[in-house]
């Protein structure tokens, strides 16, 4: 996995401004710490840091290949998972391979296709291809947005990043938000909207798109979302078809010349993968080597509630005896998941998910010190129905995002100057958009309607914001991170699987315990959801209620221009039981809520954001 950027200008030359370039794709070393390399030309500077998965000599980059009288340079983050297959197609239509890596395929696949290249191949990727001739730019994310991609257009001049980091290491750009920005912080926060990067002049490639950009045009398209299909088969037939396409996913995704491992919590979900991977790993005489994570005296403070039913680690230890699996337990301490707050900003370089994020970076970091890969499984509830929304008839039929709460609460915490967004308002005009994309077929059930509209949010806004934090807080560790869940054929499958047999029997997910009911342990298949693990320690309450309030305390803090201080005080001195309700999703009550300011307000001084008002 690897870092890209580049700077576009066909006004002025380029070739000069190596520095620049250099600087920018430096910020992005720990993405790839293993190589880097730069193009340069008078209209175009592509840099690129590599992280070595596949074909340590053969995948150098950036990649230029000759073609028809044209020169084609790629720069590319990710890996594909059809690669044989594209080459075999690129092969009878006479090219030929000076390597093994997936990103000359990938190049050659665009010289072939154009544009449509996007429509043969499978993987995480983001990446841009320059033709030197035409002088235009081509760049594209991949369908799901497991990897990041950024851009701006700044004096005529396409600027883009797998980061925001390098592109506001370019001297043109500045760091910058405004009403808008704030309004998106505190009624969507910390999720974004679709295309957005928080900062002003600054855009995100939403998921499935790709941008091109010469001298007379810079043209987005999307090349592909979920479609409409009739779902003839009955339950078994669905179940037998998932476990296809799932098993098959999790074995293209264990490629690599590096060690793999898996992220095991003893849910359904990476349980699957976990079982998958070792039953691979025998058959090659390996053992798979698997990772919970778990917290300093959590098992003295951890209480059930409905957002956080079960505790992992006796799930964890018991999948893993299982499949005999070599399995590692890393303890995260309450001091350090604090303190890991400011490096969760810094790999993100906006404020996150509190010490969800921090916790991920900490584990992240333990598990790159014997792996470079390592599967996970996000994405299963956003497309299978985890979550209490898609079993609630109240969130179902609603007509808002369900994993926001009472928007009016967050409203209190804001200053008086911004006392007239609405936050409300704004959160369903997102809400409404996305809505509008939605395809339906002719008469669906009212139930199946309702449905289609809540997974296709899910997968376009909950799941985009869970993969932008497993891409950042693994990246930041050189970590690559892989998601079986969103390929992209299984979200085409289960978006058009019908309610009574995505929920078989009743339950969440209740096809996926379906599909593995005679593989995975009975104890594993009927557990309950139970979201990524929080801290339930009051050492770390006590932590972040200090380190706020001396962030009230200082007058210089940049964040008392948002909020309402006297509000945010009640917050502190309470240890945050004074907002009652999760602030986003089933996570960040109490003490992660604090944690999240104390995050603003790192975001804000360490990136010297300008606020306008």
């Amino acid at each position: 996995m690897c870092g890209i950027c580049g700077w576009i200008d066909f006004n002025n030359n380029l070739a000069s401004k190596k520095d620049t370039l250099v600087k920018m794709t430096n910020t992005l070393s720990y993405r790839g710490p293993d190589d880097f390399g730069y193009y340069l030309s008078t209209s175009a500077l592509l840099g690129h840091r590599r992280l070595v998965i596949v074909d340590p000599t053969g995948g150098l980059q950036p990649m230029v290949k000759y073609s028809a009288g044209s020169k084609y340079i790629l720069v590319y983050n990710g890996e594909l998972y059809n690669t044989e297959d594209v080459r075999k197609e690129l092969l009878e239509a006479g090219y030929s391979f000076n390597s093994y890596s997936d990103t000359e395929v990938l190049l050659t696949a665009y010289i072939y296709w154009g544009e449509n290249c996007l429509n043969h191949i499978n993987g995480i990727f983001a990446f841009a291809v320059w033709n030197e001739k035409e002088k235009e730019l081509f760049i594209a994310r991949d369908h799901l947005g497991v990897k990041p991609l950024f851009y701006t257009v700044k004096n005529n001049c396409l600027i883009f990043g797998s980061e925001l980091k390098a592109i506001l290491a370019n001297p043109l750009v500045e760091a910058v938000i405004d009403k808008d920005s704030i309004t998106e912080i505190f009624s969507l926060g910390p999720a974004r909207a679709l295309g957005s990067a928080i900062f002003k002049g600054i855009h995100e490639i939403p998921p499935a798109h790709s941008l091109t950009f010469n001298k007379n045009k810079l043209e987005l398209k999307n090349y592909w979302k979920p479609s409409c299909e009739e779902h003839t088969e009955d339950a078994d037939t669905t179940a037998e078809h998932l476990r296809h396409l799932l098993t098959d996913a999790i074995k293209r995704q264990l490629v690599g010349d590096v060690p793999v491992c898996t992220f095991l919590s003893g849910g359904l979900d990476s349980s699957i993968i976990s079982y998958v991977a070792s039953k691979n790993f025998k058959e090659k005489g390996k053992v798979l080597d698997t990772y919970s994570i778990d917290y300093k005296d959590n098992d003295l403070y951890f209480k059930s509630n409905k957002y956080q039913p079960t505790s992992d680690s006796f799930y964890a230890l018991e999948m893993a005896k299982f499949i005999a699996s070599n399995h590692h337990s890393i303890i995260n301490t309450n001091d350090r998941l604090a303190e890991t707050l400011f490096e969760a900003v810094k790999a993100y370089d906006l404020p996150g998910m509190a010490d969800i994020d921090s916790s991920l970076y900490l584990f992240c970091k333990e598990v790159r010190k014997n792996h470079t890969v390592a599967l996970s499984g996000e994405c299963a509830d956003e497309i299978f129905g985890g979550y209490p929304w898609f079993t609630n008839k109240e969130s179902v039929f609603g007509n808002k995002f369900p994993w926001y709460t009472k928007l009016n609460e967050r409203k209190k915490l804001l200053s008086d100057s911004l006392q007239s967004i609405d936050l409300e308002d704004a959160s369903y005009e997102h809400y409404k958009k996305t809505i509008a994309e939605v395809p339906h077929i002719d008469g669906e059930s009212q139930l199946d309607f309702k449905q289609r509209e809540l997974f296709y949010l899910n997968i376009k806004w909950f799941m985009i914001t869970l993969l932008n934090r497993k891409d950042r807080m693994s990246m930041a560790n050189s970590l690559e991170a892989r998601v079986p869940f969103a390929d992209h054929r299984l979200v085409q499958y289960a978006f058009n699987i019908p309610a009574e047999i995505k929920f078989y029997q009743g339950r969440e997910k209740g096809i996926l315990r379906k599909a593995f009911k005679d593989i995975l342990p009975d104890s594993i298949v009927d557990r309950k959801k139970s979201p990524y693990p929080k801290t339930h320690s009051p050492e770390y309450t006590k932590i972040v209620q200090k380190w706020m309030q001396s962030i009230l305390d200082d007058k210089n803090s940049p964040i008392l221009q948002l909020i309402n201080k006297e509000e945010v005080q009640k917050l502190v001195s309470s240890g945050g039981s004074s907002y009652k309700l999760p602030w986003f999703g089933q996570l960040m009550t109490g003490p992660q809520l604090i944690a999240y300011l104390i995050q603003i307000n790192t975001w804000l001084k360490e990136y010297n954001v300008k606020i306008e008002l």
